[in-house]
């Protein structure tokens, strides 16, 4: 039986940047895309071109390998030319490859909210549509309060869709804006909808103020749309957008819809689907959700009892997949044999061939649990986690030894009488027996610790000078002014590539200069290996 594709565009970087308390950097945004390019998604929505800094700095270049990259934006606006409209030439002049409208398609929002007639909306999605399709971009067009404009004015709302499709748009994408629809519905009015427009041409796109964003879109695939939209984790305004984190791997697993249709996400993508939701929650420095389903640490544990028994005879009992499959691990009962399964797993991941009976893998294992009970999290720290798996098994170098550092930080007024904060640190390191000192003034202590250490490694020094130091963030394990601190860094090079090191300690500064120290070691480890 030949499947069906189904195609799947992400908006974590423009929808789920509605996030309360989550604002994207540029350089998030160029992380998290090569994430979702790497997971297999076909569209990423990175943003509107025009609309802020980061958006159209972010759109100065193309930022992805296989999937469309593309710019979100409004249609044009009434009363305006498509060459006189402003936004809609930022669409047009930026890097994208595919472009998504949002057009209004509830009759109450176009008169009340826009202020102009039903006509006029319809005269601006076609013009906006025709001006993308005639610039070589694909075109999407997302239809704003989509079901609850049918609810209001059946004929209306298929008029936004039918003039968009005919327009020339590829994709006509149904919004449950406010995201209060039921399943039974998304179903009924997504079958009425496949008569004025082909489901091979339909989307949809749901929000989670009732916790069905991921049950609606399921329903809208069943009744025939073949583009379904998400975040990772799920996140978006308000409540939140549909996950693509949970769709992925029901897409891929469930009936009726592993036999029928397929996406762009390889078996052998969805074994890293448990890593790429924790290292993204990581990059966002929030925890990740225990309970979510399918990645979350909780998703296949089991206190003791029964249940545990029963798993222990046949894990089917109380486990709707194997959790391997989606890169996650049993968490009751966990032998040896398991543990080592799994760290085999990952070892190969970064590079690193063992044998199951290699007797180092139990060393590795003890480490690693007795890191992460001390508040080290290896999810988003994947340079720190080969740096111990190298250590552990005993082929890793030190190339340098840091003797020992120290940081001032001193708040004083110039001599211009502004209150100003200096930093200053200063680092010995040991090279081949040679002791090196330097010092260096910062942006704040950890910078000044960057600076201090890389500005003399000996020998070593040309083959970190393309060394940057991207991002930091820094989380409370517990409460108190004396609280155990984790701190996450990310790094990069000339070649493109990006890691993460951790670093955890009551004092900060010391989980920092751990974490820093671990980026420069990673980058002398690549050096060697590359």
């Amino acid at each position: 039986m030949t499947k069906e594709r189904l195609y799947l565009f992400d908006t974590t970087l423009r929808d789920g940047a509605q996030t309360a308390g989550i604002e994207f950097s540029v350089e998030d945004k160029i992380t998290i895309a090569k994430l979702l390019d790497d997971l297999g998604v076909d569209y990423i929505e990175g943003g509107y071109p025009g609309a802020n800094v980061v958006d159209t700095e972010f759109f100065s270049k193309k930022r992805t390998k296989r999937a469309k990259f593309t710019a979100f934006g409004m249609t044009k606006r009434t009363g305006r030319s498509v060459e006189n409209d402003p936004g809609l030439q930022g669409l047009l002049q930026s890097e994208a490859e595919a472009i998504c409208f949002v057009a209004k398609a509830w009759d109450r929002q176009i008169e009340l909210a826009m202020g102009i007639s039903l006509d006029e909306n319809l005269q601006s999605v076609d013009a906006s549509v025709r001006a993308a399709v005639s610039s070589g971009r694909e075109t999407i067009v997302d239809c704003e309060h989509f079901f609850d404009g049918y609810k209001a004015n059946p004929d209306y709302a298929l008029k936004c869709a039918k003039t968009a499709f005919e327009a020339g748009a590829r994709w006509i994408v149904l919004c449950d804006t406010n995201g209060g629809t039921m399943p039974s519905e998304i179903h009924e009015i997504v079958t009425k909808v496949t008569s004025v427009v082909p489901g091979k041409h339909l989307g949809i796109h749901a929000h989670n103020d009732t916790e069905q964003a991921v049950a609606n879109t399921l329903a809208a695939v069943r009744a025939g749309v073949r583009q379904v939209q998400g975040t990772l984790n799920g996140i978006g305004e308000r409540c939140g957008n549909a996950n693509l984190i949970s769709l992925m791997p029901t897409l891929a697993l469930k009936e009726p819809f592993s036999s029928t249709i397929e996406t762009g996400v390889t078996s052998a993508q969805l074994l890293n689907l448990t890593a790429l939701s924790r290292n993204f929650d990581e990059l966002l420095n929030r925890a990740p959700a225990r309970q979510s389903p399918y990645v979350g640490a909780s998703a296949f544990a089991t206190k003791a009892g029964i249940h545990a028994s029963a798993l222990q005879k046949d894990p089917s009992c109380y486990e709707h997949i194997e959790p391997e499959i989606v890169g996650n691990q049993r968490n009751v009962m966990v032998s040896q044999q398991a543990g080592k399964s799994n760290l085999i797993t990952v070892l190969a991941r970064i590079g690193i061939q063992v044998e199951k009976n290699d007797p180092r893998l139990d060393g590795l294992l003890r480490a690693v649990k007795e890191r992460e009970a001390r508040g080290y999290s290896y999810d988003g720290a994947d340079a720190s986690f080969a740096l111990l798996a190298h250590k552990t098994l005993g082929d890793l170098r030190e190339y340098f030894r840091v003797e020992s550092f120290r940081t001032t930080v001193e708040r004083r007024y110039n001599a211009r009488g502004e209150l100003t904060t200096m930093s200053e640190a200063v680092v010995k390191i040991e090279v081949d027996g040679e002791m090196l000192m330097s010092v260096a003034e910062g942006n704040g202590p950890v910078n000044a610790l960057d600076l201090a250490m890389r500005k003399d490694l000996g020998k070593y020094s040309d083959r970190i000078d393309d060394l940057e130091l991207v991002d930091f963030k820094v989380r409370i394990l517990n409460g108190g002014t004396g609280a155990v601190t984790r701190v996450l860094v990310e790094s990069r090079d000339a070649s493109g590539e990006r890691w993460f090191t951790v670093g955890v300690s009551a004092n900060i500064i010391d989980a920092s200069f751990e974490a820093l120290y671990e980026s420069v070691t990673y980058k002398l480890l690549k050096t060697e290996q590359g």
